[in-house]
């Protein structure tokens, strides 16, 4: 169940609690939340005061109940079990050897906190001292910005209905209001909506070297790069006076072009033409003339692309198959930019027009500014990686990526 309490300083902190859970264990996690020792803090539930042994559910305690913290002076028998005990402000422990023998020490507080902070109950029973102290400093930011949220909110409840600048936080308030239903509705019904999309990929062979090609079928034309052409043995074979610019997102330098060379796809062989792009981070695209000419089926619902009318079908490779560059999160975009911008519709011997392709849009949101933001929201203690997708999942907005980040 949830219960909310409410300290002197007017902090509110929110809890996922057992029933049956004791007293004590409750305030050991208000120690980790508030940074205020178990011997100083004095809880209370409809004005009476609880005491360690009591049991949540014995007291009457309800899933939403609240209750109060006040903190009082512990005896000076105990000022060096405070001492070792304590948080900087910070929020890292004085004593972090200490404090992680403390926590180690109780059973039912390392239960609960497998269940709400796996990551924080991990390096509790790790050795790493100082990434213990990173854990907890990133615990202490992550709740000073929630604590700042809330209290944003509260001031709203408070303010002159009347005032400009309020109605536009009363706005922003509502909005955000209306996001963060509708992304709770999307992880309810559409989880996989949250999860990295793996392009299409195909095992392949180009005059008989195996490649993993990228099925795109925005792409107008078949790729390949100057690297994997030479590797293949068809540098030799590429005609230079279809050499010029492909223009689409950015620009790409057209070396030239390959006009006939076998591919291998299943066990039948077909004939295939190429474009030669000068693009470090694309190897070979099978596009949409190729897709046309071989009479290629793209079969998401049994996940395999059919060649030949359905004479052949080879299956999609799936994540664990694919090389990790063509899953790197910061590459992906650049890939996909190579190869949409690489979509020549025509030639001349100076340049090209080109089409990209859908999967070629970048994220407008990218830049300097976008950097900035990441980095951050990463010294809330999120991983880059989650981060990145966050802020494109909302389009750059920190906030509502931050939201995202702390409800995940």
């Amino acid at each position: 169940m949830r219960i909310t309490v409410m300290t002197t300083g007017e902090q509110i902190i929110t809890l996922d609690v057992d029933s049956h859970e004791s007293v004590e264990n409750v305030k050991a996690l208000l120690e980790v939340e508030a940074n205020v020792p178990i011997q100083q803090q004095q809880l209370l539930y409809n004005g009476n005061e609880m005491r360690n042994s009591d049991k949540l559910s014995a007291l009457g305690v309800k899933d939403d109940d609240l209750l109060m913290m006040m903190v009082s002076n512990a005896s000076s028998g105990s000022s060096a079990a405070r001492s070792d005990l304590g948080m900087n402000p910070d929020g890292s422990a004085l004593n972090p050897a200490a404090f992680q023998q403390h926590i180690r020490g109780d059973a039912n507080l390392m239960g609960q906190l497998f269940q709400t902070d796996p990551e924080l109950a991990q390096v509790i029973t790790g050795t790493d001292l100082n990434k213990l102290q990173d854990v907890l400093r990133s615990r202490h930011q992550q709740r000073s910005v929630v604590q700042r949220q809330k209290e944003e909110e509260l001031a709203l409840l408070y303010a002159d209905p009347f005032d400009v600048e309020a109605q536009k936080k009363i706005e922003a308030a509502i909005r955000q209001k209306g996001i963060d239903e509708n992304w709770e509705a999307a992880l309810e019904h559409n989880p996989e909506g949250f999860a990295r999309v793996i392009m299409l990929y195909v095992d392949m062979e180009v005059n008989g070297v195996p490649l993993k090609a990228f099925v795109d079928s925005g792409a107008q034309s078949t790729i390949i790069s100057k690297s994997c052409a030479e590797r293949c043995g068809l540098l030799r074979l590429m005609d230079q006076r279809y050499k010029g610019i492909a223009q689409g997102v950015g620009q790409t330098e057209i070396l030239g072009r390959i006009h006939v060379a076998p591919i291998k796809i299943g066990n039948n062989f077909y004939p295939c033409s190429f474009v030669v792009l000068d693009s470090p981070n694309m190897e070979f695209l099978f596009g949409l003339d190729m897709l046309r000419k071989h009479q290629c089926t793209i079969d998401l619902k049994d996940n395999v692309l059919t060649v030949g009318g359905g004479e052949v079908s080879v299956p999609f490779l799936q994540e664990k198959d694919l090389p990790s560059r063509f899953l790197d999160e910061e590459r992906v975009p650049n890939q996909a930019s190579s190869s949409g911008a690489a979509v020549p519709s025509g030639f001349t011997e100076k340049k090209s027009n080109t089409v990209a392709s859908p999967a070629s849009q970048p994220s407008r949101s990218e830049g300097p500014e976008f950097d900035a933001k990441i980095a951050k929201l990463v010294e809330l203690g999120f991983s880059r990686e989650a981060v990145v997708q966050a802020l494109r999942l909302f389009e750059g907005n920190e906030e509502q990526a931050a939201g995202f980040l702390f409800g995940g």
